[in-house]
């Protein structure tokens, strides 16, 4: 099967790195919501703040790292960034080992950790489309897809049952180490990368807004970001809303939670790796157009959550139908960016896309969070998910008529 073949020993060792901070951020989902509620007590406000301005100001802390990314070697940037989150994250555990953890704490952590995760991301899509071929990059992306969704099946409920043995801050300190381990696995690739022929001593105010240049002068790169913005938002901004409703108001233990948004994950596992398949049989445009769409059918049913099994069960059902959508479409738009991109231009495209959606994210956040003071946690999840039907509106209808940037010269 060519999902099953061989992409190459470079791809295998970026595989590994991933994984395992994969696997240490599933077991580390959610970590920071349940520090500031369970140890520091925080209300709806603070808790979507925490969120919110973290994503935030990380996204601009970011926003000149995608040019300065685009004229260096990769993979010594993707381990500076796999250190920051490291070091960044064990204070954590070292602060609250002394009875020394604030909020303020949580929210400069948050913020570094935003930051260098979207460096991290933006080297390694461009280090990817270098080391692969065209024609593999779906599978590529389809691996990597599912390890994410494998690790949050894993991750979660073995972190909350890690929270309730071992205590509140154990995700946090194992989730750091994952990215020790990272940085170990991406110095294991021997083989010599070579510096950027486009690389320039400094920066220019004009390279700081290039990616977005690009995504809008993209007819269909356009829309999939204005759509990426708002379904990402709405979703995301229900994270800190739902634990607050299950761990605060309806009782669920932290064990429940974990399990609730890491067993449905199995459905991003099999939307992954069906997505090579799917697009073979139906085409590209097709599975992405669909895909998009009935991702958006689910976050309503979030607003139902009610006490004991049945609201796990509302959860969890939910929960499944979103992430296998998300399953599919994540691996095949991954791809189309890639391709639709120029080699040097990728890192800066994928930092202006994450910084976008961070921001998005970060907005969104702290609206609901805000609004969730005056009408409720279980009201704002209705509106987030009457909100997200509409999103599909914004999807492309069509891919295939689109043409590639590649095909432009470079201004550089």
């Amino acid at each position: 099967m060519a999902s099953r073949r061989s992409l190459g020993r470079e791809f295998d060792w970026l595989w590994r790195a991933y994984m395992v901070s994969a696997y240490g951020s599933g077991f580390g989902l959610g970590a920071f919501p349940l520090i500031a509620v369970i140890i520091l007590h925080a209300g709806p406000t603070a808790v979507a703040a925490l969120s919110s301005a973290g994503a935030a100001v990380g996204a601009v802390l970011a926003v000149p790292l995608g040019p300065w990314i685009d004229g260096r070697r990769k993979r010594p940037v993707m381990m500076s960034m796999d250190i920051v989150r490291f070091g960044a994250l064990l204070t954590i555990p070292i602060a609250y080992a002394l009875g020394l953890l604030t909020f303020a704490q949580l929210l400069v952590v948050a913020i570094l950790t935003a930051a260098a995760k979207i460096a991290f991301n933006a080297a390694s899509g461009a280090f990817l489309k270098t080391i692969v071929r065209q024609e593999d990059l779906l599978i590529a992306n389809g691996k990597f897809e599912a390890t994410m969704w494998t690790s949050v099946v894993v991750g979660p409920p073995l972190g909350g049952a890690a929270i309730g043995i071992l205590g509140p801050v154990t995700t946090v300190t194992a989730d750091g180490m994952s990215y020790l381990l990272s940085a170990l696995n991406l110095f294991a690739i021997r083989t010599p990368e070579t510096r950027p022929a486009s690389a320039r001593p400094g920066l220019r105010a004009t390279d700081l807004l290039d990616g977005w240049r690009h995504i809008l002068a993209h007819p269909a790169l356009r829309r999939l970001l204005s759509n990426s913005i708002l379904v990402n938002g709405l979703i995301m901004a229900g994270e800190p809303l739902i634990a607050i409703l299950m761990l605060g108001h309806l009782g669920f233990r932290p064990w429940q939670y974990g399990l609730a948004f890491g067993l449905p994950c199995v459905g991003g596992l099999i939307g992954a790796r069906s997505a090579p398949r799917l697009v073979e049989r139906f085409g590209r445009d097709r599975v992405l157009l669909v895909s998009g769409v009935v991702r958006t059918f689910w976050i309503l049913g979030l607003a139902f959550v009610r006490p004991g099994v049945a609201g796990l069960a509302i959860v969890l059902v939910a929960q499944f139908g979103l992430v296998t959508c998300c399953g599919i479409y994540g691996p095949v738009l991954s791809t189309f960016r890639l391709e639709q991109t120029p080699t040097e231009r990728v890192a800066r495209m994928l930092s202006s896309w994450s910084v976008s959606t961070s921001l998005g994210i970060a907005t969104l956040t702290l609206l609901c969070g805000v609004l969730a003071d005056f009408i409720g946690p279980r009201a704002v999840l209705a509106v987030a998910g009457v909100a997200v039907l509409g999103t599909s509106l914004l999807l492309p209808r069509q891919l295939s008529a689109t043409p590639a940037p590649d095909l432009e010269p470079s201004r550089d």
